[in-house]
């Protein structure tokens, strides 16, 4: 499913909505604290299922979730939980609709004890020295690391597979293919961005 003849990552052009987050999203570093919490709890919701089923109702979750305000999503309560499960615009899943509120509560833990969420998850940027080369993996040693701390702190749906499509979505790694055009790109924005502290 070509949309012009620019070389894109394999997974770029298998779904229409696809080259456009690819081309304007995917791999750019970020340090706001409200966009990484929206990632992991979209990462929550894609396990099992696929990426494209979850951007199909990114807008639908970000309604739900009052655009994954931690501090507010951290609030829900009982009646929170049965709206959302009522919601068919979401993924309608009990286990993990309490996960990323529970997930909340430990990312306002996080942002008292480390300042933000951002300073915390950017200390598992792995070295580029040391990454194999793009679209090689599923895992690696920093997102099982960054797994096992987060668990540690009580957090939930964070497996090393998860957090390593965050890293790669989040730009903490440069996972565009060698020979996607949005490579070069993806290292000047990281070249030039500022790591949280």
């Amino acid at each position: 499913m070509k949309i012009d003849n620019k070389p894109r990552c394999a997974w770029a052009d298998s779904a229409p909505d696809f080259p456009h987050y690819h081309d304007t999203e995917w791999g750019f570093p970020v340090a706001n604290d409200q966009r990484l919490f929206e990632k992991l709890c979209l990462e929550t919701f894609q396990s099992g299922l696929s990426w494209r089923t979850i951007l199909s109702k990114r807008e639908n979750f970000r309604q739900a979730f009052e655009n994954f305000d931690v501090k507010k999503v951290a609030l829900f309560d009982d009646d929170n939980v049965k709206q959302l499960l009522e919601n068919k615009g979401i993924v309608r899943n009990k286990r993990k609709v309490l996960a990323v509120i529970n997930n909340a509560k430990r990312a306002l833990e996080m942002i008292e004890t480390e300042g933000s969420l951002a300073a915390f998850l950017w200390r598992y940027e792995p070295d580029e020295n040391t990454l194999p080369p793009p679209e090689t993996q599923t895992t690696s040693p920093e997102s099982i690391a960054l797994s096992k701390a987060l668990k540690k702190r009580g957090w939930q749906f964070v497996g090393p597979t998860t957090l390593y499509a965050f890293m790669q979505s989040m730009g903490l790694i440069n996972d565009h293919s060698e020979a996607c055009f949005m490579r070069k790109d993806i290292a000047e924005a990281r070249k030039g961005f500022k790591r949280p502290r």
